[in-house]
């Protein structure tokens, strides 16, 4: 048994406490300081460590979506460095229309940029608020980055054609051919 302090001598002579209730006073003292009984956390300490657990939690995610922005800035900072070394100079009086979501568009290009554009060697990509156009490798690099930002590639499988949601008319009008090089 661990040596009772004066105090609780003084109160077991007394009559105050019994033996039994000193002996356990002392045993929880040596336990304490040792170490080895566990210390249950107050309730404050509870609240406190659940609202770091939170404040970490907010953070990450905080984090996780400034760096998802950060890397979107970045690709875009390369879509347009890309657009910028490799577009192609246009030039001519003729006119070519392409879709740009449900508008219709025009560029003026002449004749080798047309043939260019229906056997896609050069694909029509946005700019900031125009169009450029761009050789297919480098329309190949601005595809892995951002595929939104490609317009037209006449070079996909046929099988990337809109449907129009009614697959009878789709088979029929599949026997329809329509050149790439349309004028309109």
């Amino acid at each position: 048994m661990a040596k009772a302090n004066p105090l609780q001598e003084q109160l077991l002579k007394a009559g105050l406490v019994k033996k039994s209730q000193v002996s356990q006073a002392a045993r929880e003292q040596v336990k304490a300081r040792h170490g080895k009984a566990p210390v249950a956390p107050s309730e404050s300490q509870r609240e406190a460590e659940r609202l770091r657990a939170e404040k970490a939690e907010r953070d990450r995610a905080l984090e996780a979506e400034r760096k998802a922005r950060a890397h979107a800035q970045e690709l875009q900072a390369q879509v347009r460095q890309i657009i910028e070394a490799h577009k192609v100079k246009r030039e001519g009086e003729s006119e070519y229309r392409f879709n740009d979501g449900t508008v219709i568009r025009t560029l003026l290009v002449n004749n080798v940029l047309r043939r260019q554009l229906a056997s896609g060697s050069l694909v029509i990509a946005r700019h900031g608020e125009g169009f450029e156009l761009l050789p297919r490798a480098a329309a190949e690099k601005v595809r892995e980055r951002d595929a939104s930002v490609i317009l037209l590639d006449n070079s996909q499988p046929a099988g990337s054609e809109p449907s129009t949601g009614n697959a009878e008319d789709d088979a029929y009008y599949a026997q329809f051919q329509v050149p790439d090089d349309l004028v309109w």
